[in-house]
C-alpha cells in the first residue's frame, strides 16, 4: 500500500506547491487587472459532443443577458473567433452574438488520458491545474467558466481573483466508482488486474478515498455550480457539500427542430441509431452485440433492420476503438446490417434522426443523456442504460404513457429492440408522441432560462452587495 500513499503524499504536496506558488507569483507581480469578460475554459472545443453543446449555449447566454461582457474560450485547438462561431452553428445549430475571443492553449498533453498510463485521476487533475496556470497568466477573466469538468482548477482561479462559476456533467469521483471496485467489477475504469485482486482493490479505494476528499476540497471553491441532473447533483452536493450554490440545470438538447420530424417512418428496413462518441464508457460494443442477438431472433417474415452508429473522436485511441468495432462488426456478420456515420454536420444527423425508429444508449451511470433526449425529441423511441439520468430524469411516463425503454445486460437491449420492431405502428406512434412531449422538458430554450437565472446574481450583483 505504502506506493499508493506515496503517490497521493506526492500530488497533494505537489498541489500545496501549485497554489502557494500563484499565490506568491501574483502577490509579487502586483496580479494582471483582471479583464471585464468571462473566460470559459474548454480545451477541447473539437469533441462534438453534449458537452461541446453546453459550452456554445452558456456563450450565447452570457452574451444575451450581457452584452458588454466579452466571452474568451481557452482552447488547445488551433481554432480562430470566426471558425468557432461557425462550428456552434454547424455543428449545434447554435447562432452566437458574436465571435469569441479566442485563447490558445499549448499544454493541452498534461490534461490528456494517455499521458498518464496509471493513476489518470491524479494526473489529469494535476495536469489540468498546469493548463489552467497557462490560460491565467495569459487572459484573467472577472468570470471564471468551467464547462468540461476540471474542479482541481478552481482554487487557482480563485486567487487569480476571479468569480468561478463551473458546468458539472458528472463528477470526476463518485461513490459508484467506490463501490465497483469494492465489489471487484472490472470495467473501462477498473482494470481486470486490479478488480481480480483483493489486496489491489482496497488499495485502490483508499486511493479512491482520499482522492475523494480532495475533490471535495477543490470543488467547494465555486461561487456557483451548475449540474446537469438529479444524479449529478446528489453526488457533487455530497462531495463539494455547497448545497446553497448548487443548481441544477438541464442541458440545452435540441427539442424544436428535431419535433418538426414527422413521427412516421419508413417500415421496409427499420432503422435502430446509437449517437455517442466513440469513448469506452459509451459501450458500443454491448449496442452491436444486442443488435446481432435481435437481427438473429427476428421473425422471417418481419424486415431486417439497420444500425446506425453516429459519433466522433477525439483522439487516436477513439480512432482505434472504431476500427475494433468495425471488426467486429465482420466477425459477427453484420456488414450488411451496421453503418457507421463519423464527423457528421448538424443537418445531416437530424437527416438520420428523422430515419430511425429507435435509439440506443447504453452508457453506465450516464449523468444525462442528451443523445436519449435528442431521440425522444425526433420521434425516436429511446432505449437506455437503467441507471442514472434516463432512469432518475428523462425516460419516465408522460400523462400516464410509457415514453422508452430501460435495459442494463445485452439480453436486455435485445429484447428491447425486438419489442419496437414488433410493435404495432398505431402503439409505436403514441409511444414515440409521449417521449416527444417529455423531451420539452429538456429545450434549449429551457436550459437559457435556467442558466441566466442562475449565473445572474453573480454576474450582475445587486449594488448595495
Amino acid at each position: 500500500m505504502a506506493p499508493w500513499i506515496l503517490l497521493l503524499t506526492i500530488f497533494t504536496s505537489s498541489l500545496l506547491f501549485v497554489v502557494l506558488f500563484s499565490f506568491a507569483s501574483a502577490v509579487i507581480s502586483g496580479r494582471r487587472g483582471r479583464r471585464r469578460a468571462a473566460g470559459f475554459f474548454h480545451p477541447y472545443t473539437n469533441d462534438g459532443g453534449g458537452g461541446e453543446r453546453v459550452l456554445w449555449c452558456a456563450v450565447k447566454a452570457v452574451q444575451e443577458e450581457n452584452p458588454d461582457l466579452d466571452c474568451a474560450i481557452f482552447t488547445g485547438d488551433d481554432a480562430s473567433p470566426q471558425s468557432l462561431a461557425a462550428r456552434a452553428l454547424d455543428r449545434f445549430g447554435v447562432k452566437l452574438l458574436r465571435p469569441p475571443l479566442v485563447v490558445r492553449l499549448y499544454r493541452r498533453k498534461w490534461i490528456e488520458e494517455h499521458t498518464y498510463p496509471h493513476f489518470t485521476m491524479i494526473g489529469q487533475s494535476l495536469g489540468s491545474v498546469y493548463l489552467s496556470w497557462e490560460a491565467l497568466q495569459k487572459f484573467t477573466p472577472q468570470f471564471y467558466f468551467d464547462t468540461s469538468g476540471y474542479a482541481f482548477t478552481y482554487p487557482l482561479a480563485r486567487i487569480f481573483g476571479c468569480k468561478v462559476i463551473c458546468y458539472t456533467h458528472y463528477p470526476t469521483i463518485s461513490s459508484d466508482m467506490v463501490s465497483r471496485v469494492l465489489q471487484c467489477r472490472s470495467m473501462y475504469n477498473n482494470d481486470a488486474k486490479i478488480a481480480s485482486s483483493t489486496l489491489l482493490s482496497r488499495c485502490k479505494v483508499v486511493y479512491y478515498t482520499l482522492f475523494s476528499w480532495l475533490y471535495g476540497l477543490v470543488g467547494s471553491y465555486a461561487h456557483l455550480a451548475m449540474v446537469n441532473s438529479s444524479w449529478t447533483r446528489s453526488h457533487i452536493e455530497s462531495l463539494w457539500k455547497i448545497p446553497q450554490r448548487t443548481k441544477r440545470v438541464y442541458p440545452p438538447c435540441d427539442t424544436s427542430s428535431l419535433q418538426m420530424l414527422p413521427l412516421e417512418r419508413p417500415v421496409d428496413t427499420p432503422v435502430i441509431i446509437s449517437i455517442a462518441q466513440f469513448r469506452p464508457e459509451k459501450a458500443h460494443a454491448l449496442q452491436l452485440e444486442a443488435f446481432a442477438l435481435a437481427v438473429g431472433r427476428l421473425e422471417q417474415n418481419l424486415p431486417r433492420p439497420k444500425l446506425q452508429f453516429v459519433g466522433s473522436c477525439r483522439n487516436k485511441q477513439d480512432e482505434e476503438r472504431l476500427q475494433k468495432l468495425k471488426i467486429r462488426s465482420s466477425d459477427l456478420n453484420m456488414d450488411n446490417y451496421v453503418e457507421f456515420h463519423r464527423d457528421v454536420m448538424y443537418r445531416d444527423l437530424v437527416h438520420l434522426l428523422g430515419g430511425a425508429v429507435a435509439g440506443l444508449h447504453s452508457m453506465i451511470d450516464e449523468h444525462f443523456g442528451i443523445s436519449v433526449v435528442e431521440y425522444m425529441a425526433a420521434g425516436v423511441v429511446p432505449i437506455a442504460h437503467n441507471s442514472a439520468g434516463p432512469k432518475m430524469d428523462i425516460i419516465l411516463n408522460e400523462g400516464g404513457l410509457q415514453t422508452g425503454f430501460l435495459a442494463s445486460s445485452k439480453e436486455e437491449y435485445a429484447e428491447a429492440i425486438l419489442k419496437v420492431l414488433r410493435m404495432p405502428e398505431v402503439e409505436r406512434l403514441a409511444l414515440a408522441s409521449a417521449a416527444r412531449e417529455r423531451a420539452q422538458r429538456f429545450s434549449e430554450q429551457k436550459f437559457f432560462e435556467d442558466f441566466k437565472a442562475a449565473v445572474q446574481p453573480i454576474l450582475k450583483p445587486k449594488s448595495s452587495s
